[in-house]
């Protein structure tokens, strides 16, 4: 089911669509040394075997697994004693080379006996040489969607010629979403698992009629791949009620409740980016200040998904999870902002005191923009007594650290600097009293950075 044109392939949209730049590049009949940078399954290989057709080249496979740089050379050699132009070379994992063997390939880039299309899993910048990138373009190509899968899936059923067109396959409603669901965006991975089922089907003597009606069901999709598959609904109440008890489970500090209720949701092929970002949210509502750090991890194994992909990133959210369930739990800035939003809602019209504002004209200073603000950093202590709120709304409280974690020192903190408000003169400098938590001049005991 390899596609042959570019009508018949599938995905790729960002690089492929009109106007956009591969389009553009192969409509300009020009062919500059490429490098695919993709997940497996995704169409690299077909891409390259379409351009060469499109544009005329002779193509060469090579597969850096199997294949050594002898072999290459030779090629290399050859084509350029036959002085033949178009020449296309496709290397796939061009990243098996080590950098020493992908030198090898430069001067026949340089002089143009080949047109170099290297394909790979991992990011150029690490795994290329930088003067053979350099005289490369380098496209990205994203995992396929599932509407994506599904349509190539699709064109297996009823394609006569290298599909199973000539048979009569039904299927329940749920099974070509399930595998599409399954294949996380590979696209071999999803063809592999319909050409089983429906060999497994055929050899069990379950093909009825002349033309070899199957049906192929979930019991049957289960028993190809030896398990019950896990049950998850991505857009309805189970998605929802899964992440709850992921959420909740974190919140009460259980890590292996936490882990079951990760891997229930990536086994059931929910998107990882969504957990991603939910976790997120969780390191900001239920861990906060108690351990900043808890966020910084989050964001981390966010990148590392997004960077990996699936399944390589699963250990990523694993970690995060566990962090998560066993730091230290506050949800106080969640309830601190919540009642600054409540009065953002209610106060929302009242002015900004004048001394907060920036005379950043003199118009604006004509107007008494800026007078009587007191710059803290011209008091020795760092803290003058000076109201930040709004008229009416002064002295209002919204957080309270909790005596959690490192929301411990930030209660220290706020004591410290609320005893030396309380000293400083409006207005004037007052006495040397030294600086904040973990500064120089001294602060708090245990309250260091």
């Amino acid at each position: 089911m390899r596609p042959r044109t570019l009508e018949e392939y599938v995905g790729q949209s960002h690089i492929l669509g009109p106007d956009k730049p591969l389009r553009l590049l192969l409509d300009s009949g020009h062919l500059p040394s490429l490098i695919f940078w993709g997940p497996p399954g995704c169409g690299k290989s077909s891409l390259a075997r379409i351009i060469s057709q499109r544009l005329g080249y002779s193509f060469h496979f090579f597969s850096a697994v199997v294949s050594g740089i002898r072999e290459l050379k030779d090629l290399f050699a050859r084509l350029e004693a036959e002085t033949k132009d178009k020449n296309l070379v496709f290397i796939d994992e061009i990243h098996r080379f080590n950098k020493a063997q992908q030198d090898a390939f430069l001067p026949y880039v340089e002089k143009g006996v080949i047109t170099l299309i290297g394909t790979t899993t991992m990011n150029p910048s690490f795994s290329i040489v930088s003067p053979l990138l350099s005289r490369s373009r380098v496209f990205v190509l994203n995992t396929l969607d599932e509407a994506e899968i599904r349509e190539v899936l699709r064109r297996a059923q009823v394609d006569t010629e290298r599909g199973y067109g000539m048979m009569k396959i039904t299927t329940e409603p749920e099974v070509m979403e399930i595998i599409a669901r399954y294949s996380q965006g590979d696209c071999r991975a999803a063809l592999n698992a319909l050409e089983m089922l429906v060999e497994s089907a055929r050899a069990s003597g379950e093909a009825r009629g002349a033309a070899g009606e199957i049906t192929l069901t979930r019991a049957r999709l289960e028993a190809v791949f030896e398990g019950k598959l896990p049950e998850y609904d991505r857009d309805g109440e189970g998605h929802y009620n899964l992440i709850s008890a992921l959420h909740k489970s974190i919140r009460g500090s259980d890590p292996d409740a936490s882990l079951y209720w990760l891997a229930r949701m990536l086994e059931g092929g929910e998107d990882p980016l969504y957990i991603a970002r939910r976790l997120l949210r969780v390191a900001s509502e239920d861990v906060g200040l108690a351990d900043p750090q808890a966020i910084v991890v989050a964001n981390a194994a966010q990148e590392a998904v997004h960077f990996l992909g699936m399944p390589e990133g699963d250990l990523a959210l694993a970690q995060t999870v566990v962090y998560l369930a066993t730091a230290p739990k506050s949800n106080e800035i969640y309830t601190a902002y919540t009642k600054a939003r409540e009065d953002a809602h209610e106060h929302g019209a009242d002015p900004v005191p004048l001394y907060l504002r920036n005379p950043v004209t003199s118009l604006m200073k004509k107007a008494g923009y800026g007078d009587g603000y007191m710059y803290p950093h011209d008091f020795e202590s760092r803290v003058v007594r000076q109201e930040y709120f709004p008229s009416m709304m002064k002295g209002r409280k919204y957080y309270t650290p909790s005596e959690f974690g490192f929301e411990k020192t930030i209660g220290k903190r706020i004591m410290w600097w609320e005893e030396r408000r309380r000293g400083a003169l409006g207005g004037s400098a007052d006495s040397k009293t030294g600086g904040p938590a973990g500064s120089e001049a001294g602060g708090p005991a245990g309250a260091a950075h």
